[in-house]
């Protein structure tokens, strides 16, 4: 009961940026970190893009992008899925 998937554990790993944990998430969350370096490695990157989206919210818009860049940009996500 206390192992977490490493499915449930990245849920967590986002819940924990919107609101708190309880003490037993948490916990669990913890251990899990502890033994698994893929989720480790997923918190790890959600931080730094969460960061980068926080500190960029307000100086970027849409309008800001050409369409056409975002159309290119669309086609390469979409190439390496």
């Amino acid at each position: 009961m206390l192992m977490l998937s490493c499915k449930k554990a990245t849920e967590m790993v986002e819940k924990k940026t919107v609101t708190s944990l309880s003490f037993i998430e948490k916990l669990k969350l913890k251990m899990h970190l502890s033994m698994c370096d893929a989720c480790k490695a997923y918190e790890k990157q959600s931080k730094i893009i969460d960061n980068f989206l926080h500190k960029n919210a307000h100086s970027h818009t849409e309008e800001n992008i050409p369409v056409t860049a975002n159309m290119e940009l669309q086609k390469q996500i979409l190439s390496k899925l």
